[in-house]
Order: C-alpha cells, then sequence, then structure tokens
C-alpha cells in the first residue's frame, strides 16, 4: 500500500470538510421524508433540467408528468453512480492510512454519506413506484455498471466523479432552488443531498490532483482516454433508458401519439438526460479550471471531440 507523505495534502481543506459534515448531517426519516409522499400535481424537475418545452405539441399535463418520469430517472441515477463513488472514495483512502488521520476521517464521513444517498434515492423510488404508473423500469444495474467503472484508472473515475458532484450543485443552485412548482419533498431531497455533495466536490478535487501528480505523460494520456471511454459508456446507458423512459411516458398518457411524435419524445428526453448527466457539468468552470490545469492541449482537443458528437 503506498502512503502518502504529509506535505502532499491539504489538511486544512479536509478539516474543514469534517467540520461542515458534522454541522449540517442530517437524517432520512427525521429531515428529508418527514412522512410525506409527493405531490404528483407538480413537477420534480424543473423546465431548465427537464427540457419538456422542446416537446410544443404536449400539454400542460404532459410536461408536468413527463418532468415526474424524468424525475424518478434523476434519483435513480444519482443512486447508480453513488454506488462507484461510495467504492472509489473507500478505496483511495487506504492510503491515508498510516498517515494524515484528518484526510481520513474527511473520506470515511464521505463513504458514509454516500452510503447513505444511496438508501435515500432507493426510497424515493420505491415511493414513486406506489403513486406512479406501473411499468417503469431503471435499466441499468448499479453494481455491473460500478465493476466497469472501477475497471477504469483512478485519475479517470476520480475526474468523472468530481463532474458529477459538480453538476449536482449546478443544478440545485441554478434551476432547482429557484423554481416554485416542483413537488416540495422533491425539493426538499435535493436540497439535503446539495449539502453535502458541497464537501464532496472538495474532496474529490483533493484526490484527483493528487493521482493526477503521481502519473507520467504515457499514464495521463491513457487516463485521458479512460475518462472519455467512461463518458461514452455514461452516454450509452442514457440512450437506453431515455428510450424507455419515453415508451412508459408514451403508455400512460390519456392519448396516442404518432410515430413522428414518439420519436420527437425520445429524442427530447436523450438531449435533457444529455445536458442533465455530461453536458451541464463539463461547462462547470471550476471542473474546467481543475483539468485543465493537468492536461495538455493535444489531450484537450481529444476530449473536446469526443463531447463534440454528443452536442452535435
Amino acid at each position: 500500500m503506498t502512503q502518502v507523505s504529509t506535505n502532499q495534502i491539504d489538511t486544512a481543506r479536509y478539516a474543514k470538510c469534517i467540520e461542515t459534515s458534522k454541522r449540517i448531517r442530517w437524517d432520512i426519516d427525521k429531515d428529508v421524508i418527514r412522512d410525506r409522499q409527493f405531490d404528483m400535481g407538480k413537477k420534480f424537475l424543473p423546465d431548465g433540467l427537464s427540457k419538456v418545452n422542446d416537446v410544443p405539441f404536449l400539454t400542460e399535463a404532459e410536461k408536468m408528468f413527463l418532468s415526474q418520469v424524468q424525475g424518478r430517472t434523476y434519483a435513480n441515477m444519482f443512486g447508480l453512480v453513488e454506488r462507484f463513488i461510495c467504492a472509489k472514495v473507500l478505496e483511495v483512502s487506504h492510503e491515508h492510512f498510516l498517515g494524515d488521520q484528518i484526510a481520513l476521517e474527511a473520506l470515511v464521513r464521505f463513504s458514509d454519506e454516500e452510503l447513505k444517498h444511496q438508501e435515500l434515492f432507493r426510497r424515493l423510488d420505491e415511493m414513486a413506484a406506489k403513486q406512479m404508473p406501473v411499468g417503469y423500469t431503471f435499466l441499468p444495474q448499479p453494481n455491473e455498471v460500478a465493476q466497469v467503472v472501477l475497471g477504469k484508472s483512478s485519475w479517470a473515475v476520480l475526474g468523472l466523479t468530481l463532474h458529477i458532484e459538480l453538476f449536482t450543485q449546478v443544478h440545485y443552485r441554478e434551476s432547482i432552488e429557484q423554481d416554485p412548482n416542483l413537488s416540495e419533498l422533491w425539493k426538499d431531497v435535493f436540497l439535503f443531498h446539495w449539502q453535502e455533495e458541497s464537501q464532496h466536490a472538495i474532496m474529490d478535487e483533493l484526490e484527483w490532483i493528487r493521482e493526477d501528480q503521481k502519473l507520467n505523460d504515457n499514464e495521463r494520456d491513457q487516463a485521458v482516454t479512460d475518462l472519455i471511454e467512461l463518458v461514452v459508456a455514461v452516454d450509452g446507458i442514457l440512450q437506453a433508458q431515455s428510450e424507455h423512459d419515453a415508451q412508459y411516458f408514451v403508455s400512460n398518457c390519456s392519448r396516442a401519439f404518432s410515430t413522428d411524435e414518439v420519436t420527437q419524445i425520445q429524442a427530447a428526453l436523450l438531449k435533457a438526460y444529455r445536458w442533465q448527466y455530461i453536458l451541464s457539468g463539463v461547462q462547470v468552470p471550476q471542473f474546467n479550471k481543475v483539468l485543465g490545469g493537468m492536461i495538455n492541449e493535444t489531450q484537450g482537443e481529444k476530449i473536446k471531440e469526443a463531447l463534440g458528437t454528443l452536442i452535435g
């Protein structure tokens, strides 16, 4: 096991994460759910994330239902990614076992909170299943996805993790928090989730930079390839889930849609999911600042080219 010397670690930032974690600690039942159910007369995701207005032939009621379908997938996606995030955090914490104990405590608290988040999102799906029409399925299997992700370099996994936890914050602050027309319970879920993820992103950045310092040029070039392959894998998940969610949506509306309309709904869902889980994250200035400080121009162009196929 490789131990890390204390002069490589920003102990003060880890300590601040511990202090904040203790101060904002919340309980699923007492603080978040509080014996409530979802308000099915309101949206789950704001229009800026769901992009429901990109489908002009939908009624307001249909737009609301489509946002609820997306919201259920949104929660399941976080439950999915937190499976491999928790595993990776526990793995990198091993390097601090006989080193900086403050960094170790911060990462252990990080992993404990991620386990709590997974339970929260499982609970949300169970609750949604009781209030929404039957037939919804979240297709990807968390353990299978985690095995694929964890098979890539730590640099790539930590990069993907920072990307996810930064876009979580942006989604809440810029969209979810600002919308008064969302189900109150759904909105509260992402308020409490955001509070802890804000600290996780700090540690993601610290650990990613620390991992980058171990690599030579060839290893970093391979790590960039790994990161691109992970993004492509995420996009594959989004393509399959958007197709399923479109079929679930049209099957549970009170009217029939033409083949062309179904195609438009599916395309709008894929566009929304790509925005939610990939493109909104790569536009976060902090992510670009950290990534830009690690890679060279050629590697940057390689990433830009890969993302261009999704934007197109």
